[in-house]
């Protein structure tokens, strides 16, 4: 069963703190116990020290007396019991009744080697030391079970066992309200997208504070919503637009051909009807050839492919064609400077789509001029071919330069001339894909010249 995210949250979290906790008690009580048994130890030597010196230093103080001292003594261990031998190996005291208790003679050696050692008899602690009067040597052993000691680290891993399934029950608990309240945001945006349809494009999701991660969520999406609001409104104006010039000459071809049919004429009205037919035909070819190419230019671009190119070589490849179809052109190119580094004139790119380009931007320079001439200027600036195309037409009305690259939109002032405002729209496409700019600087009735910067390959 696949989790949501705030179930993962809150599991992951619990691991965390889980291991945490495990940690941090195993230190504690490792820690503990380690001072414990050091305490122990010490308190050991000490009662060692202290009834060697009583029974070998104080002379008051015999074997009996010190067996009664040990007894009454208020703060005694529990089954505590000191051994004292002597260079010879005799025991000179035992604290207890028993005098069946020996130690090893291996055992008193190692004392004796390594001055103090400290080890386990059962569950009691002992320790082994040296204590000198003058010239003779005695091994002091003691023995004892640190009763309060051990009752006290029973008692705290109690409290570190009932501290831990309480802080991992609150940490559920917790975590769960806290991921809650922390994708609470998300869970927002979630359903005020799934109120977004494409209807209702316009929408726009709530960016919160602007700075967390989930505003930077909800902003990309409104980002993502506007690119989508303008590629549906491009495309509905595409759809619209294109219906209207495509109705347009079927319609002129249909009438013709209705009028034709009502009744018999004579070989030269045939002839003129023939001949605007196909004018009509040839409009409505052109047309449909820029709509595939404008499909073909809004693919993906990883789909196009791309080759190196001389760009020189599409100018005058273009110029020669187009001045073939349309006898009144006249168009020059003109290098600016002299280009020594051919390698300068090489781009990266696709030859059907950049002749497709040039052949647009010839075309209008030489039809929107009066003396159907055009200037093509060829440059080199920085990584760039700089291409500009100059004429001496009507140019174009300032309050038409921002929708200039819109399919289907033409200028007031060229309603009069053929064309179907494709050819900017597609042209601006293939630049883009050619990862260049273009740009119009134009004036009314006195020209314009366009401008395309395409990088060149390095």
């Amino acid at each position: 069963m696949e989790l949501n995210i705030r179930s993962r949250l809150t599991i992951q979290f619990t691991y965390i703190v889980t291991f945490i906790l495990v940690l941090f008690s195993c230190i504690i009580y490792y820690f503990s116990a380690s001072y414990r048994e050091s305490e122990f130890y010490s308190r050991l030597e000490k009662k060692a020290l202290t009834t060697a010196k009583l029974l070998i230093e104080v002379k008051e103080v015999d074997y009996n007396l010190l067996k009664i001292i040990d007894r009454n003594t208020l703060n005694a261990l529990h089954n505590e019991m000191v051994l004292i031998y002597d260079s010879r190996d005799y025991q000179i005291y035992n604290s207890l009744d028993n005098d069946s208790i020996r130690i090893s003679k291996t055992l008193l050696d190692k004392i004796r080697l390594l001055k103090n050692i400290r080890y386990h008899e059962g569950k009691s602690e002992a320790i082994g030391l040296i204590f000198t009067l003058k010239y003779d040597q005695y091994v002091v052993i003691a023995s004892a079970y640190d009763n309060y000691g051990r009752i006290k680290l029973q008692n705290l891993m109690w409290i570190i066992l009932v501290g831990f399934f309480t802080s991992i029950g609150s940490t559920i608990l917790f975590g769960r309200i806290y991921a809650k309240k922390a994708l609470k945001p998300m869970s927002n945006v979630v359903k005020q997208v799934d109120k977004i349809n494409i209807s209702s494009l316009n929408m726009r999701v709530n960016e919160g504070n602007g700075t967390d991660e989930i505003a930077q969520l909800a902003i990309t999406f409104n980002q993502m919503l506007g690119r989508l609001e303008s590629a549906f409104e491009m495309q509905r104006s595409f759809v619209s637009n294109a219906s209207h010039e495509l109705r347009t000459p079927l319609t002129s071809i249909t009438g013709q051909i209705e009028v034709s049919l009502m009744k018999s004429r004579t070989h030269k009205d045939y002839e003129a009807i023939l001949e605007s037919v196909l004018e009509d035909i040839k409009n409505l070819n052109a047309l449909s050839n820029g709509l595939l190419d404008m499909a073909k230019a809004s693919s993906d671009i990883s789909a196009i492919a791309l080759h190196a190119l001389r760009i020189d070589e599409i100018l005058w490849e273009t110029r020669t064609e187009l001045i073939e179809r349309k006898k009144d052109y006249k168009i020059s190119i003109i290098f600016s400077e002299p280009i020594e580094d051919e390698k300068e004139l090489m781009v990266l790119g696709n030859h059907h789509l950049l002749k497709t380009s040039i052949v647009n931007l010839m075309d209008n320079a030489c039809k929107f001029s009066s003396d159907k001439s055009a200037e093509i200027f060829l440059s080199v600036c920085g990584k760039y071919v700089v291409t500009e195309f100059t004429d001496q037409g009507m140019g174009i009305d300032p309050a038409d330069m921002e929708k200039i690259f819109h399919p289907f939109f033409r200028s007031k002032n060229a309603k009069n001339i053929a064309g179907n405002g494709l050819g900017l729209s597609l042209t601006d496409k293939i630049i883009q894909i050619h990862n260049g700019t273009i740009s119009i600087e134009s004036h009314l009735n006195k020209g314009t010249k366009v401008t395309v910067s395409i990088p060149f390959l390095s």
